[in-house]
């Protein structure tokens, strides 16, 4: 595989199933037993990588939304909204 934009070909066995081309394979770090999520977006099928751990996929989502925020400032002034509506 030569980059990341050039295509790969693989062809459909009797029973359905493709081989992933060794530089794809390589280039995404899949190893056996390494699953997919599979969906269809218009006229293609689209295979991403499972993430092994989705909690591990997840760590520092949106972290810079809290930099510099005070945890428990925050969830004080919280609560003052909240008696200040009752």
């Amino acid at each position: 595989m030569r980059d990341e934009r050039s295509p790969e070909t693989a062809k459909v066995s009797k029973k359905y199933q493709i081989v992933i081309p060794k530089g794809v394979r390589r280039l995404l770090g899949i190893r056996p037993g390494d699953r997919f999520l599979i969906s269809v977006e218009g006229d293609k099928v689209v295979m991403r990588l499972r993430p092994r751990s989705y909690a591990q996929k997840l760590r520092g989502l949106h972290k810079e939304v809290w930099q510099g925020v005070e945890a428990l400032e925050y969830v004080e002034k919280e609560r003052e909204t909240w008696e200040k509506k009752e």
